[in-house]
């Protein structure tokens, strides 16, 4: 048997993007292609990069061999944009063809990376004070969530993050939170305010007349117990809302 196919035949999963060793010109082509990328990238900065060549080399450390810039923009493709593909889960990354186990995880492997990061920029000094910073975390966590989400920080006298933490996770269009549960956690936490936060997987951040009314029964719940609900932000690919900002509490 020749040795060469022995090995392609005992692949698990063949990866529809590697060149077959029959084929050294092309080999040499895509090698070159990867040189050249990686060397702009050197020179002029990683920000000088469009989207669809900045995943091409993230690709090339999970896919050793081949031409990986069809796979790049067939991804950008299916999800928008590169937030939309590392926001992505595990599952909707390997609908898309040649992608498989190993490279999704690489994938979410990077959003979690962004996601840690961000959350230590909000977690160093007051949120109140940082508020940018909040928001960047804010879509990061939730702007590509394919389910509603429901999310509360909760904060010091300070104003300085105890605890971010998930209340309820839900549908496509509805994640229901009950306020005594809100306060409740609050309370263990020894938090003097909360944030709310959750996502429009519909892309768009507009509050709905459901989200103002929950928030104001929190307000009104947090009152009583001194614990100030300093906004309620909702994330969505469109952006981020405050209710606060809108005048809507």
């Amino acid at each position: 048997m020749d040795r060469t196919l022995a090995v392609q035949d005992a692949s698990p999963q063949p990866d529809l993007w590697l060149v077959p060793k029959s084929a050294p010109a092309a080999a040499a082509h895509y090698a070159g292609h990867r040189d050249r990328l990686r060397e702009r990238a050197l020179a002029g900065g990683l920000a000088a990069l469009p989207d669809y060549e900045v995943l091409e080399l993230q690709l090339f450390r999970s896919i050793p061999r081949g031409d990986v810039k069809p796979l790049a923009k067939q991804l950008l493709a299916r999800f928008g944009s590169l937030a939309g593909v590392l926001g992505a889960t595990v599952e909707e990354l390997k609908t898309v063809r040649g992608v498989g186990d190993a490279l999704a995880l690489d994938l979410k492997l990077l959003h979690e990376t962004g996601l840690r990061t961000a959350r230590e920029a909000v977690g160093r000094r007051p949120v109140i004070s940082s508020w940018s910073a909040l928001l960047a975390y804010v879509k990061t966590a939730l702007a590509h969530e394919t389910r509603e989400q429901f999310r509360v920080l909760f904060l010091d006298k300070k104003n300085q993050l105890i605890a971010d933490e998930v209340m309820n996770r839900g549908t496509v269009d509805h994640a229901p939170v009950y306020p005594r549960e809100v306060m409740r956690r609050a309370l263990e936490l020894s938090a003097s305010a909360v944030i709310l936060v959750h996502n429009h997987p519909s892309g768009d951040p507009t509050p709905s007349s459901a989200d103002v009314d929950m928030t104001r029964q929190i307000v009104e719940a947090g009152r009583a117990l001194r614990i100030s609900v300093h906004d309620h932000l909702i994330a969505a690919r469109d952006g981020v809302a405050s209710l606060k900002a809108l005048g809507l509490f």
